[in-house]
């Protein structure tokens, strides 16, 4: 005999864990299975982790921008063992708090690898579970690459639990991941090399911001290698012969480690969901709006784990998952709305987005005007001795509303949410610029930047 449930969540990050909650708070007999410690990706080896490491880097940026200006930076540096030790004050205790606190919401928590049998029953370890309904939660692993000697990269969680960092590194990808580390370890003293096969990093940024932020990466040693593929990775005792391609010619340098960064795919392989007929791909399950399988009623997905329009952030993770426990729960059909949802490239200075590109409002016919302000000499900057910082708002001239801003400087991570808000719910740049912020904050060049 199997046990039965209303409700089995297949993956315990935050997306999974939002859904189970939310269910057993409704009285639903709910289950969460996951073959990792619980917490997932942001909270152990994304995201957060990321962030703590980034703080370290953050101390050395801003006490060079400020040396001759009444800071002397000489001989600061980080100690990398005890900032992995303050990143494992974080991530340590994750697990088990959250499998407590679900355990405390009347969620059953399972462990071990989750695979279908049948359209509503999965394998644990040997044990069947049958369900009404599943909920996909299971993220995204690093995309599979062909090239020789591609089994001796690490990918980003090792990266994050490094116990000492190299001289030398090499990230492959233009992405989020390649940035935000090689950012990081510049800081911490190393040399790092990002290996792009296209002509455009950040290809989901704004370019002209994103060319400024490559130009400020290389003032502190982050080397970029545009339309540059590679060919293979070999090891040589002190770490890797690297062999580059561009445009047929090719090069080898040496570096000390390699790091995946050249995007993720949805973590479904390991799943069996033919089984279960569900249709998925790299992008992941085939869903309707309301994120409920196009081929089994009785599964659902959300974050990585679904193909739909949101892009692939936490946030976005936990509104899916939860529209879908609304929709299991009420038998509704709610879409997620994907409206004003910031992200941001936690380089330093960090590079920001919400809202459409320039070229997108312009393809769709915007009658647009761009707000483009070289922010790099206002008080905010010069303060903190930062030379390098842009916004690009983007407003509709029919509707006065903004359709897309785009920052690139010190706490615009902070400040990009309040566009993101404006967004949201419409409001005009009339109505921005009536409001008054407290002074002097970064948040008060909003009104400048309109």
């Amino acid at each position: 005999m199997s046990e039965s449930y209303d409700l089995i969540v297949l993956g315990a990050g935050m997306a999974g864990v939002a859904s189970a909650n939310k269910c057993a708070s409704q009285g639903w007999r709910v289950a969460i299975v996951d073959p990792l410690p619980y917490g997932g990706t942001c909270a152990l080896r994304g995201c957060d982790p990321k962030k703590i490491l980034r703080r370290g880097a953050e101390i050395i940026d801003s006490a060079r921008l400020m040396d001759g200006k009444g800071i002397d930076a000489a001989g600061l540096s980080i100690n990398w063992g005890d900032l992995m030790k303050h990143k494992h004050g974080f991530t340590d205790p994750v697990p088990e708090n959250m499998e407590a606190g679900l355990n405390g919401n009347g969620v059953e928590t399972l462990h071990g690898p989750a695979r279908f049998t049948f359209e509503r029953q999965i394998d644990v370890d040997g044990t069947r579970y049958d369900a009404d309904r599943f909920l996909i939660a299971t993220g995204a692993r690093p995309r599979p690459l062909d090239f020789p000697g591609h089994e001796h990269l690490i990918d980003s969680t090792g990266f994050l639990d490094l116990d000492e960092l190299p001289s030398r590194i090499l990230f492959v990808g233009g992405g989020f991941i390649s940035f935000e580390f090689a950012h990081i370890a510049a800081r911490a003293g190393a040399s790092p090399v990002i290996v792009d096969r296209g002509e455009r990093p950040l290809k989901g940024f704004d370019p002209d911001l994103v060319e400024l932020l490559v130009t400020r990466g290389a003032d502190i040693g982050v080397e970029l290698r545009r339309s540059t593929s590679i060919a293979a990775v070999e090891p040589n005792g002190r770490g890797y012969i690297v062999t580059l391609d561009r445009a047929g010619v090719h090069e080898s340098i040496e570096t000390e480690l390699v790091v995946h960064g050249a995007g993720r795919v949805a973590d479904l392989s390991g799943l069996a969901l033919d089984a279960a007929g569900v249709e998925w791909g790299e992008r992941g399950l085939s869903v309707s709006d309301h994120l409920q399988s196009t081929t089994n009623p009785a599964v659902w997905a959300a974050g990585d784990s679904a193909d739909t329009a949101g892009m692939p952030l936490t946030p976005v993770a936990v509104i899916e998952a939860k529209v879908a426990a609304s929709n299991m729960l009420k038998g509704t059909t709610t879409a997620p709305n994907y409206t004003g949802i910031p992200t941001a490239v936690f380089t330093i200075p960090e590079l920001a987005r919400v809202g459409m590109l320039e070229a997108e409002a312009r393809e769709q016919g915007i009658d647009l005007t761009v707000r483009h302000s070289d922010t790099s000499g206002w008080y905010s900057n010069y303060r903190i001795g930062e030379t390098t910082a842009a916004a690009k708002v983007l407003i509709d001239r029919s509707t006065d509303r903004v359709v897309g801003a785009h920052l690139l400087g010190p706490e615009y991570g902070e400040l990009i949410n309040t566009f993101g808000l404006a967004i949201t719910l419409g409001l005009t740049t009339r109505q921005l610029k009536s409001t008054t912020a407290a002074y002097p904050t970064v948040g008060s060049d909003l009104g400048s930047m309109l």
